[in-house]
């Protein structure tokens, strides 16, 4: 009896998206190497990707090296600070384009984030590459327009976070 051949997999994740769902709703942390181990159990990976906003103080930078060491390729993106004080830093656009152009790469796109603005991305990739898609996301904070068009969604819960 042979082995199946493992899908192809890439690994999407949108860190400011998780990190806010995860202590508004848990007060905890997201657990990356437990995400990993799930996200890439009896898969071959072809790339895992962490978005994070670049704030340039020292426990950022030790949270990026750890992401790193478990094996993601860590995309920064500063903080623009507007006229009126507030700050901005969004990846949406950068996550989606590099979600679309992995997408007929792999089997499936594993995509850790709440936000519904990745509804459309999801479908398009389903209808254009006909690439499954896995949903990492707080239930409670996760938009209904990602849970629908991911081919399956995975609630974070106290499995993937931290124990203090």
């Amino acid at each position: 009896m042979s082995n199946p051949i493992p899908k192809k997999c890439a690994i999407f994740v949108d860190v400011q998206n998780i990190y806010y769902t995860c202590r508004e709703t848990f007060q905890a942390n997201f657990d990356y190497n437990k995400f990993w181990s799930e996200a890439t159990k009896n898969r071959e990976l072809i790339g895992a990707y962490a978005y994070a906003t670049d704030r340039g103080d020292n426990k950022q930078e030790q949270f990026q090296n750890i992401l790193r060491a478990i094996g993601f390729t860590v995309k920064l993106k500063p903080v623009l600070k507007r006229l009126d004080g507030t700050t901005k830093a969004d990846w949406d656009v950068g996550i989606a384009l590099d979600v679309y152009e992995a997408a007929d790469k792999c089997d499936v796109v594993v995509l850790a984030s709440g936000d519904g603005d990745f509804g459309i991305l999801l479908q398009r990739i389903k209808q254009r590459f006909n690439t499954d898609t896995e949903v990492f996301g707080v239930r409670q904070l996760t938009s209904a327009s990602l849970t629908v068009e991911a081919s399956k969604f995975v609630p974070i819960n106290e499995k993937l976070l931290l124990t203090k």
